[in-house]
């Protein structure tokens, strides 16, 4: 009798692996906010990004400014493609009504801006960097969370591709979303 082979055919080719990026997260300047606007503009950033354009770049100019949010920049392989920012949950009273209240608990926000690098796997490469090169390495962070338009298929699976659990479903801007969280210890 013939030993036993595995179902996979011997020849048949394994998937690439995703290609090596260079991920940088650099601090969100005055000079990047030109571009900002330009990305928020574009309409796969449009449908779910509603704030209006010059209300977002204000809120970008108070990040810069002084406020709490820590604001980057994403380089990818030297080229700037998106923004994410974080937070503590407890610096907002009408955020921590939408997540809970809870010592240590972080926010994350994440827009890809650059269309040609959406749809490519690399929300969640970002996301897991960010969260443990930024977010966790806050002495006294816990846990991170976000919350995702139930629409937007295509972002909530990159946070759960990136170690997020969807824990219960809220409204946000009278929309239904779903509340992503990332506990320290599961981090990858």
């Amino acid at each position: 009798m013939p030993p036993a082979r595995c179902s996979r055919a011997r020849d048949a080719p394994f998937p690439a692996p995703p290609p090596h990026r260079v991920i940088e997260f650099q601090p969100l300047r005055r000079d990047d906010l030109q571009l900002v606007r330009a990305w928020l503009a574009r309409d796969h950033v449009r449908r779910w990004w509603r704030d209006p354009i010059d209300e977002a770049i204000a809120k970008r100019l108070d990040g810069i400014e002084g406020d709490r949010t820590e604001q980057y920049l994403i380089v990818v392989d030297g080229s700037p493609i998106g923004m994410i920012q974080t937070y503590l949950v407890a610096d907002s009273p009408e955020w921590e009504q939408i997540v809970g209240a809870e010592p240590g608990l972080a926010g994350v926000d994440l827009l890809i801006g650059d269309e040609e690098a959406t749809g490519r796997g690399l929300g969640p490469q970002l996301l897991e960097a960010f969260v443990r090169e930024i977010v966790f390495a806050r002495a006294g962070t816990n846990a991170c969370v976000a919350t995702v338009e139930e629409a937007n298929r295509r972002s909530w699976r990159a946070f759960e591709k990136a170690g997020f659990r969807h824990v219960r479903d809220v409204v946000e801007d009278g929309l239904p979303h779903r509340l992503m969280r990332l506990d320290r210890r599961y981090a990858p």
